[in-house]
């Protein structure tokens, strides 16, 4: 096991490392091949590069894992959906129209209110 572990870490951080480098030089160009043409923004260096990559890590993409801080949420509301009755649906339904909102209830039709 351990064995494993010794060829894989340096390879993911071989990894990582190329996929930073990379990035950088693809935000360097693109941005100063664009960006002073289209705003008159100065050019930026890889280094500059690398530090909007990993700002736009940070603001956009989080950390840690991916999904967020719910992991497996619509696996559990699926499950949690599937497990309801009929009546409990449409109460739910309704709690969430309330709390996001959107009116206690659905507008009645003309011919409902009629009667």
């Amino acid at each position: 096991m351990r064995r494993k572990w010794f060829v894989f870490a340096p390879l993911a951080i071989v990894g990582i490392l190329a996929f930073m480098a990379i990035g950088s030089a693809v935000v360097m160009a693109l941005w100063n091949w664009l960006l002073p043409t289209l705003f008159g923004l100065h050019q930026i260096t890889f280094w500059q590069a690398l530090g909007i990559l990993v700002l736009c890590r940070l603001l956009f993409g989080g950390l840690g894992r991916h999904g967020g801080f719910r992991p497996n949420f619509r696996h559990r509301m699926r499950e949690r959906w599937g497990s309801m009755t009929p009546e409990e649906r449409e109460r739910f339904r309704q709690n969430m129209r309330e709390r996001c909102g959107f009116g206690s209830a659905p507008a009645q039709s003309k011919t409902e209110s009629a009667s």
